[in-house]
């Protein structure tokens, strides 16, 4: 096989062949985000084919996305590696690359929801499932437009690239089965790894750990039962269907709307905060939901549901670039990922087992409501601590330096005596005739 040409460059291109990588990461989104939430479509068909209830039935879906964000098969492989990429090749333009890019699983679940009604009723799910299979092929195609790129900050420092280097030539005269050569190579995978990985250790990332895990939990369930609430309260099939497109195409307003807005330069510096606060709302949606009970409710929550939804989905990557740095951001994203593993595994059957249990979908719909306003308000009281240490470090600082007190009683010094030589010299220029004080 051909080698792989590396692109090198000292910083993000911020266009060029990144937009491919957009194109790439677009396809991706759809062929893994889109088809599983129109897994939500083959609830009611799973439900009634297999005689189980919610909570049984919701672990098909929760399965599907656990893997995908917590190993490294099917869609894993594609998804994680995808995103990361598009963080490489931008920088100035990250928000809207991500925009773009995240906007595929809106669209795909736009397109794919009433097509994968209408093959159910024409080939059954087994067939559906078939041909949405046939589809996912794709991602292969997507794959070939991943063009790996090395930029100046992903370089090991020099101190690490000289030891190591030191370290293999003394190396290469000894046996390659030595426990020389073992020790070397351990000792090499250690550094990348630590270099790699020690954003684990930083404050800010575990908030944002544990932040995620409440807004995972409170995200997923909404595409699994969305269609079986619309279906309970009186809404068609075709109708239901319908709303989980509607919440697909503004799913894709807010990828593109708000990854532009929030690169403007007056909201530029706010990222963090437009992120907390989509988040934020998509949780007190949750709470109205169990009041909306006919279709004219259901498609404004769909909208208000699908804007801010896509909105948080394209900031999670910009959150994390901001916090651990362009050169980690590949490993942050998979942590964050994998971090969706568990509340995506165990939150629909939860869900499934309170609305067994009580009958009603309002209990579950409450809880994922308050985890994710949980989710915003924990990341805003962290950031809100940090910026109060930080003002309280300046001014502790500012009152202890000598040499800023000096400066400032110096400057006060030099300001009162030029006024008193000015003073002079208009006193003596009035006495004087001819004499200038400058």
């Amino acid at each position: 096989m051909a080698k792989v040409n590396r692109t090198r460059s000292t910083s993000p291109p911020d266009g060029g062949w990144g937009w491919m990588i957009v194109a790439g990461c677009f396809l991706v989104t759809i062929c893994t985000r889109a088809v599983t939430r129109c897994i939500s479509i083959f609830f009611v068909e799973f439900q009634t084919y297999f005689t189980q209830d919610y909570a049984q039935t919701a672990w098909i879906h929760s399965i599907v996305d656990c893997v995908t964000m917590l190993c490294g098969l099917g869609f894993a492989l594609c998804y994680s590696p995808a995103i990361a990429m598009v963080g490489k090749y931008f920088n100035r333009r990250k928000a809207l690359a991500y925009g773009i890019a995240m906007s595929g699983s809106g669209i795909g679940t736009f397109i794919l929801a009433p097509v994968v009604q209408l093959l159910i009723e024409q080939f059954a799910w087994r067939g559906a499932l078939l041909i949405l299979g046939g589809f996912v092929l794709n991602l292969c195609v997507c794959g070939a437009l991943m063009r790996p790129i090395t930029l100046k900050e992903d370089h090991t420092t020099p101190e690490q690239s000289h030891v190591c280097r030191t370290q293999k030539e003394d190396f290469k005269r000894v046996s390659p089965y030595s426990s020389l050569t073992k020790e070397w190579a351990q000792t090499c995978l250690c550094c990348c790894l630590q270099q790699e990985y020690r954003f684990l250790l930083m404050s800010d990332f575990v908030v944002l750990a544990i932040s995620v895990l409440f807004m995972a939990y409170g995200c997923s369930p909404l595409f699994v039962y969305l269609v079986p609430y619309a279906l309970s309260v009186g809404v068609s099939h075709q109708q239901a269907a319908f709303l989980m497109s509607i919440l697909g195409v503004i799913d894709i307003i807010g990828n593109i709307t708000f990854g532009w807005l929030t690169n403007r330069r007056c909201l530029k510096n706010y990222q963090y905060v437009c992120y907390l606060f989509a988040v934020g709302m998509d949780g007190l949606c949750y709470l109205c939901l169990p009041m909306l009970q006919s279709l004219p409710l259901l498609v404004p929550f769909s909208c208000t549901f699908g804007y801010f939804d896509g909105a948080y989905v394209t900031l999670i990557p910009v959150v994390t670039a901001e916090i651990v740095g362009t050169t980690s951001l590949s490993s942050a994203l998979g942590v964050v990922y994998f971090l969706h593993a568990v509340p995506y595994l165990v939150s629909p059957p939860i869900a499934g087992w309170l609305v067994d249990t009580t009958g009603s979908y309002t209990t579950a719909f409450l809880l994922c409501g308050f985890s994710m306003i949980f989710s915003s308000v924990l990341l805003g009281f962290a950031r809100l601590v940090k910026r109060m240490r930080k003002t309280q470090l300046q001014f502790i600082a500012k009152e202890s330096d000598p040499k800023l007190q000096l400066w400032t009683n110096g400057a006060v010094a030099y300001s009162v005596t030029r006024e008193l030589d000015q003073k002079h010299g208009e006193s003596v220029a009035t006495t004087v005739p001819g004499y200038s004080p400058t």
